[in-house]
């Protein structure tokens, strides 16, 4: 028997060795179809390869992708548990040929790798071809051998594929397992084909035609093959079985949530091991590949995936949480072919048991209330509207999981009541939203988000997407289209591109159509916290509602950004660490070119501070430690140690990101709470340099810093002036403090020296003409004289010597540099009780334009913007003496 494992290997193995390049998964977020919620089939990731729009350097390919199907049309979600083949989660076998070999080699390669390599006997398979295509018929039988009445001809379009109304399609052929007469169900094309006995194991698309708008199809230039078998259902044939749940891998699983549960595997409680082993699959890739539980797009399928696990969990007696128990057990069935689980654990047990735990509270309450709700049905009765909507409002039961507990009980829900309660909550919330301010501004947004939803973020795995134009707003209006040279705000349904929040700037970017529309983002903002919109210029052509667009992010620009952004989570904790937990965020910017960090901090940091903060941020920069990224409660995670980023409005759950590690185990250096994107290791920042430290307030200090290529840049831009500076001294980098230091003790002394000489020469004559020699005016000897040159610090050593020569009378110097002059006035002690010194300044003060004055009764000092009135101040100052 092949297990599952050895199954998917050996299909990639088989088409490597026949030159088809094994590509790896794609995400299950598909970034290059924005109508698809999710990857539900193997040719999703070539699409574009199929449409032309792109071109790789192989043109044959095999795959096993990875695919969910559990929203919008592709949606098992029902039935999974119930039958032997639905599932949430599946893999997709595929071999694909993009204009290389058509019908007969695909024919080829299918009958040879299950009845050769596989080993599944001729007369246990049957063959379908679309009615009118004699060609795949007619190759069937010469490839196969199988007889005219087991390669079935079907007239409908079960086998015709077409991508949509218009462009590629093609004729289908079909691979039948009989499982044989023990079980219901008749060949394809007969009345019992719904039966399980004849399964479908492979379908063959031949890419033929392009169909047009009118109904016409041409044939394709270079026509293409895209192949799909379900390994679940080609394991089970190997493995002898009709039932996929009977495979080892999910007999691995099964066993392993009965061993959890400590509940029978296989009974009573058979379908909730089912559904249990189902939904763990696609919970955890889901997670693995970047979708969060939300009450919004795919994060609300996910979430619906997630509780409708639970509360079978419950059914069997799960009392405490299961799932995230069953995680090891997948990685050890799964985690090889697929690596990202692996990685990905921290996040996927943590996410399960967060969303477990919380989900505990309130399940058995609900499923009081809806006990309590359907003791009044009577038989086939209806569940109300409203009661639902308060069992998803209040308790968290998604629409689906309701309608799955009432299931077994004949009970039906009414949708459309349901649909009206919701519609009044939405009403409730708008009229209670305060937002910007700008009430119509604010009312545009809640009619996109209400007729649209919540934009997907597709970006903290991916720089670029495809996307559907869902609203465009021009001039604070909605509009049908925009045309070249207009800015406009545009949504689409998912993006890649970041919205301003917590501190980060938007990312900027370009978004193209294929009928050539080029548009310039030149930022990105978020609306009501759900809406990310692009602000853009159209530098050609014109765009309009439901346009499918490319949308790439400025890579470089982003990069930039996730150094900058993470390097502020390692410059908190290190600022804490060195200067105390005192030290909080008080703001932050972190722009493409540098980061800003402002933090409550009562003095400024001394040069040993700053250089130690540099060295501890790039020691965790060396570490090139993961950042890791985990889904929390804000209480959870604050008890846990996180901090919470300044700014930043949290929801039910939140991105807790942790960095670098310490000296203990498993003790990270940064955690935070966070929503922003960040780099995958803390090496990806390259270096850490901070260019400014200052005051912003009281208590607040602001740290500016440059990260990876502008810290190089900087750092060699100083070394730059430092060598400038060398070489003007004619002395080494080693030598120049000395130098320097050198340099400025001979300048000061020289200062020195020309002050003295300045004040001997100022008081030895002066524009007076009177030199020092004092004259008596009134009662009282004055010594007046105006002093050019000399600095307003001088003029009270100046006015003690004057007042020491004159023995007792009244000294007023008015000293003027670059314009403007100080006042200074003295009055010997014995004078001081009839004339005081600041009454005469402010007479001099107010000559050369001056107000007011202060000092002493025996000294004071004024200033004035008018030099040039320096003598009218003096003598405004000999004729209040004289007025004495």
């Amino acid at each position: 028997m092949k297990g599952t494992n050895e199954i998917r290997s050996a299909f990639l193995d088989y088409f490597r060795k026949n030159d088809h390049e094994v590509v790896a998964s794609s995400p299950l977020v598909p970034h290059n179809d924005p109508t698809l919620m999710f990857t539900n089939a193997g040719m999703v990731p070539f699409k574009n390869v199929f449409t032309g729009a792109e071109t790789r350097d192989y043109v044959r390919a095999a795959s096993s992708q990875k695919c969910v199907r559990a929203g919008g049309k592709h949606n098992d979600l029902d039935n999974v548990g119930y039958t032997a083949r639905h599932h949430t989660f599946f893999e997709m076998l595929g071999n694909f040929s993009f204009g290389d070999y058509f019908k007969e080699k695909a024919i080829y390669y299918a009958w040879n790798l299950i009845t050769g390599e596989f080993g599944i006997p001729a007369d246990k398979l049957t063959a379908t071809v679309y009615h009118e295509d004699d060609e795949a018929f007619d190759l069937w039988r010469r490839i196969s051998g199988l007889p005219e009445e087991r390669i079935i001809r079907i007239a409908t379009s079960d086998n015709f594929w077409s991508m949509g109304d218009t462009g590629p399609c093609g004729p289908c052929s079909e691979i039948f397992y009989d499982h044989g007469e023990h079980i219901w169900g008749g060949p394809p094309g007969s009345p019992d084909e719904d039966g399980d006995r004849f399964v479908e194991i492979w379908n063959l698309v031949f890419m033929q035609f392009d169909q047009q708008a009118d109904g016409t199809r041409n044939n394709l230039p270079k026509p293409s093959i895209d192949t799909g078998m379900g390994l679940e259902r080609i394991a089970a044939v190997l493995q002898g079985t009709h039932d996929n749940y009977e495979i080892d891998l999910f007999k691995h699983l099964i066993e392993a949530s009965a061993d959890a549960s400590g509940v029978a595997p296989y009974g009573d409680h058979n379908v909730s091991h089912r559904v249990i082993a189902d939904h763990l699959r696609s919970s955890c890739f889901l997670i693995a590949d970047g979708v969060l539980p939300s009450n919004e797009g795919r994060g609300y399928v996910l979430r619906r995936i997630m509780r409708r696990a639970m509360r079978h969990a419950h059914m069997i007696g799960c009392r405490d949480p299961l799932m995230y128990r069953l995680v090891p057990a997948l990685i050890g069935q799964m985690g090889q072919a697929f690596l990202e689980l692996g990685r990905a654990e921290a996040l996927i047990t943590e996410t399960l048991l967060l969303e477990e735990t919380r989900f505990k509270k309130t399940l058995e309450r609900g499923l009081k209330l809806l006990d309590e709700e359907v003791e009044g049905l009577s038989e086939g009765g209806t569940l109300a509207g409203d009661v639902a909507f308060k069992l998803y409002d209040t308790y968290g039961f998604p629409l689906d999981l309701t309608q799955d507990a009432l299931r077994s009980q004949g009970y039906a829900v009414d949708e459309e009541g349901f649909a009206k309660a919701m519609a009044k909550q939405k009403a409730d919330a708008r009229a209670a939203w305060k937002g910007s301010g700008e009430a119509a501004t604010d009312e545009l947004w809640f009619e996109i988000y209400d007729e649209q939803g919540a934009t997907e973020f597709v970006g903290y795995t991916s720089e670029r997407a495809e996307g559907k134009v869902v609203g465009l707003v021009v001039d604070g209006k909605k509009v049908d289209k925009a045309e070249k040279g207009q800015k406009v705000a545009l949504l689409t349904n998912q993006t890649p591109f970041y919205g301003e929040s917590g501190g980060q700037m938007g990312d900027i970017g370009y978004i193209t159509t294929e009928d050539g529309a080029n548009l310039k983002v030149t930022d990105t903002s978020k609306q009501l916290n759900a809406l990310h919109v692009h602000h853009c210029e159209i530098l050609d052509g014109e765009i309009s509602l439901g346009d499918i667009v490319d949308m790439k992010v400025d890579g470089q620009n982003r990069t930039r950004l996730r150094g900058n952004h993470s390097a502020t989570h390692i410059l908190h904790a290190a600022l804490r660490d060195i200067l105390g937990d005192h030290v909080t965020q008080k703001g932050s910017l972190v722009a493409p070119d540098k980061l800003r960090f402002d933090i409550s901090h009562s003095k400024a940091l001394t040069a040993e501070e700053v250089r130690a903060v540099e060295q501890s941020v790039n020691q965790v920069i060396r570490q090139n430690s993961e950042v890791v990224t985990r889904l929390m409660t804000p209480e959870d995670a604050i008890e846990a140690g996180a901090m919470a980023l300044f700014g930043e409005k949290y929801g039910d759950e939140v991105r807790v990101v942790s960095m670098g590690e310490r000296e203990v185990p498993d003790d990270r250096f940064s955690t935070e709470l966070c929503g922003g994107t960040h780099v995958r290791r803390t090496g990806d920042i390259g270096l850490f340099k901070i260019t400014s430290e200052g005051a912003v307030s009281a208590g607040v200090r602001r740290i500016e810093a440059v990260t990876g290529e502008d810290a190089l840049n900087y750092v060699a831009a100083e070394e730059e002036k430092l060598s400038e500076a060398t070489a003007v001294l004619k002395v080494t980098a080693e030598q120049l403090p000395d130098r320097l230091k050198k340099l400025l003790d001979d300048r000061r002394a020289m200062e020195k020296e020309i002050s003295e000489l300045k004040k001997q020469l100022a008081m030895g004559g002066g524009s007076t003409g009177g030199g020092q020699e004092a004259k008596t005016i009134g009662n009282y000897k004055f010594l007046g004289q105006v002093l050019d040159g000399v600095a307003a610090k001088e003029l009270r050593g100046l006015a003690d010597d004057a007042k020491a020569k004159v023995g007792s009378g009244i000294i007023a110097f008015v000293a003027v540099n670059d314009g403007k002059a100080a006042v200074l006035t003295a009055v010997t002690d014995d004078l001081t009780d009839k004339v005081s010194a600041v009454d005469l300044v402010r007479a001099g003060a107010a000559a050369v334009g001056g107000k007011g004055g202060g000092g002493r009764p025996d000294m004071a000092q004024a200033g004035g913007p008018d030099g040039s009135q320096a003598e009218q101040a003096i003598k405004a100052i000999e004729n209040f003496i004289a007025d004495l």
